[in-house]
């Protein structure tokens, strides 16, 4: 360490000129906190919850995703439940704190600087010879210093460039949990018509079980029917009202699900614009092999684990440079006034060289450690490549499965109408019995949900396959928007 001592009236004016201008800046600092942001940290993260969501308004949705007594449409659904969801805002605050620490990265290129004080009373004194009385006398003092990093052989690029690759990786995870969001709001819609359209069936399924049951005691009462035809034809009645009760139960939980999905209590009650339903595809057929590309292109979450790996990298970069020298500058200056002694100004200026000879090997495991970790990183990344593929192979699936399904329950709907109305007429007619009837009405009532199922999962898989190649967005459902 080089140490310069002088004592004149010009340093002592740069020395109040500095412990003032300090003085201002950190009594503003604490109001200044929010708005201060000399890194342009704000700027590396989106300004909304939803903002990295293709919208087609120019406006971000949040400022406009508000609850009224107006139905929702599709799109509002999701615009609210991106906006109003928990997962949502946790994704966003991560990303803004880590953006925050950036900031605290490349602090450290700057240099810092603090002031010290300090106003005394002091007595002295003795009962001998060398103090025979005591003496009192204030003492004020004030000193500013400043430090300064010039070298550390990386350290602070590496914990920066850490810094950094975390922010894309939690940036990625933000538009992973948009899509994901996302996702369930789009299921959590369809699902609840679903189960509104369920209700629809069952409640027909359980009138033409009750006129079976009408019919039965008719021919019982008149004779040509028998007692056991009446019974069935009432403990079908009682299995309709049943399936119609838990069907009812269904759509008000799929009711409180969608309400969850917008970040609203379970209990909250809203209205909600039916969909416009489309026809299934007559072929739905793609290279396959050509959407587990894209989709690991465009996958966020993929991104994410990226960026972890980077991460890692650096954050070894960071451990090696820890067992490196630094070189730091170093300045102080210092007042002290005594109503007893003389006034004394000092300043000192050094230049300082540290260099850890020994640390117990702490950096050594500091490495270690940190290499291992890219290790589980690129792990990680490869688990959620592989996962990429098996999503869009599957969601693929569900829209070709679907789209079959679509057209087969249609069908199936259609056969089973007819063959309950045959059955029904004989019934009536007495030529034909009361176990084909009923035989006749569950295949409908079946048939009726198999086809509301097929439809409304077609339109899930749609949503499902987008999400999976990380390209589900307002431009995936804005047909669903069109009144029927």
């Amino acid at each position: 360490m080089v140490i310069v001592s002088v004592d004149n009236h010009s340093r002592l004016r740069e020395v109040a000129i500095v412990i003032a201008t300090s003085f201002l800046a950190g009594m503003a600092a604490p109001a200044m906190a929010e708005r201060v942001d000399p890194f342009s940290t704000q700027g590396l993260t989106a300004s909304s919850m939803a903002e990295s969501i293709q919208h087609p308004l120019p406006v971000i949705p949040c400022e406009n995703a508000q609850f009224t007594k107006a139905a929702l449409s599709l799109t509002d659904v999701v615009e609210r439940a991106l906006c109003n969801n928990p997962q949502t805002r946790e994704a966003w605050a991560n990303a803004r704190a880590q953006a925050a620490l950036v900031g605290i990265g490349k602090s450290a290129y700057l240099p810092s600087i603090s002031i010290a004080g300090a106003v005394s009373r002091n007595r002295t004194g003795g009962s001998n010879s060398f103090t025979p009385r005591t003496a009192t006398y204030d003492q004020q003092s004030v000193s500013a210093s400043l430090n300064y990093l010039l070298y550390d052989f990386g350290a602070r690029a590496a914990a920066l460039e850490n810094a950094r690759q975390v922010l894309t990786a939690l940036n990625s995870t933000q538009d992973a949990t948009i899509q994901s969001v996302f996702l369930f709001a789009v299921q959590s819609y369809y699902q609840l018509f679903a189960a509104q359209a369920a209700v629809i069936s069952v409640k027909k399924a359980e009138s033409s079980a009750l006129e079976s049951f009408n019919a039965a005691t008719a021919r019982y009462t008149i004779g040509s029917g028998t007692p056991a035809d009446k019974l069935q034809a009432q403990t079908a009645y009682s299995q309709a009202v049943l399936n119609r009760i838990q069907a009812e139960g269904d759509a008000r939980n799929a009711q409180g699900v969608l309400a969850n999905s917008m970040g609203l209590d379970a209990n909250r009650t809203f209205a909600i614009t039916p969909p416009s339903l489309q026809v299934a595809d007559a072929e739905f057929e793609h290279d396959i092999a050509g959407l587990i590309e894209e989709a690991r292109s465009l996958r966020p979450d993929l991104a994410a684990a990226k960026a972890q790996v980077n991460a890692a990298k650096a954050n070894a970069e960071a451990a090696k440079s820890a067992g490196m020298p630094t070189i730091s500058l170093s300045t102080n200056l210092s007042h002290s006034e005594s109503s007893l002694f003389t006034t004394a100004n000092n300043s000192a200026l050094g230049v300082s060289f540290n260099y850890p000879l020994f640390t117990g090997y702490n950096i050594n495991y500091r490495i270690r450690a940190a290499e291992a970790q890219i290790e589980t990183r690129l792990a990680q990344h490869e688990k959620i490549s592989q996962q990429v593929a098996l999503d869009v192979w599957k969601a693929y699936q569900g829209v070709v499965t679907g789209t079959q399904a679509v057209k087969s329950s249609i069908v199936l709907v259609s056969s089973a109408i007819q063959s309950e109305r045959v059955a029904l007429g004989r019934y009536k007619a007495g030529v034909g019995n009361i176990l084909n009837l009923l035989t006749a009405q569950v295949s409908l009532a079946s048939a009726r949900m198999q086809n509301i199922q097929a439809v409304y999962n077609w339109h899930i898989a749609k949503a499902a396959l987008a999400q999976s190649m990380g390209k589900l967005d307002f431009s995936a459902i804005a047909t669903e928007k069109i009144s029927p």
